[in-house]
């Protein structure tokens, strides 16, 4: 039998699992094909996300953000539902010299509060709610000039800020993920945060 000493793992820095917690500011729903989202008491989730939301389902057609893959095709729908942070809205705010960004401006089904650096939680971390409900995270939301256009439509049209949202909240536009558990998440309730072991891979 080998002998393990003599075929070491790889000399590379592991960061442990980490454990934190947050607070839901609020939670929303896009109705229809509308770009932003409308604040709700509560949010039910299925496998498939938020019933009648524009994003729910287990598939969605490849868009700009997978040019790997033919556009249009149909593709693993890992964006069922979009999160994001006051503290990070409060920095792209500052960015573009306004006085807030609303998450549902933004699409946002969920905002929260309490997590450093949220929009850079790594793939695999996992909320849990009360109710039993679990998320995972899927990656970094990107900005886009569509969201911006929706910022620059409830400040009255201020010329230049759909042009500049990208710039301004570029790795602050919160995570997109999926359902790993259904239940409900309401405004106003803690949440549980298992950030899973990190590594980077340098080949």
């Amino acid at each position: 039998m080998p002998d393990p000493s003599s075929n070491p793992a790889p000399d590379i820095a592991v960061t442990p699992v980490m454990k934190r917690s947050g607070h839901v500011v609020m939670v929303a729903a896009a109705v229809e094909n509308a770009v932003g989202t409308e604040r709700l008491a509560e949010l039910v989730l299925t496998h498939e996300g938020i019933p009648g939301d524009r994003h729910a389902g287990f598939l969605r057609p490849a868009d700009v953000r997978v040019p790997w893959f033919e556009r249009h095709a149909p593709i693993q729908n890992e964006r069922q539902l979009s999160i994001v942070s006051m503290e990070d809205l409060a920095v792209i705010a500052g960015n573009l010299g306004i006085e807030r960004v609303e998450p549902e401006w933004l699409g946002a089904n969920i905002a929260v509060e309490g997590v450093p650096d949220f929009s850079f939680l790594p793939r695999g971390t996992r909320l849990f709610f009360p109710s039993g409900a679990v998320l995972a995270v899927m990656g970094q939301n990107d900005p886009c000039r569509i969201a911006g256009a929706e910022v620059e439509r409830h400040l009255g049209g201020q010329g230049g800020l759909a042009l500049r949202f990208a710039a301004a909240a570029k790795r602050l536009r919160g995570v997109v993920a999926i359902v790993d558990r259904p239940g409900s998440i309401r405004g106003g309730e803690g949440f549980k945060l298992r950030i899973p072991e990190q590594w980077i891979w340098q080949g």
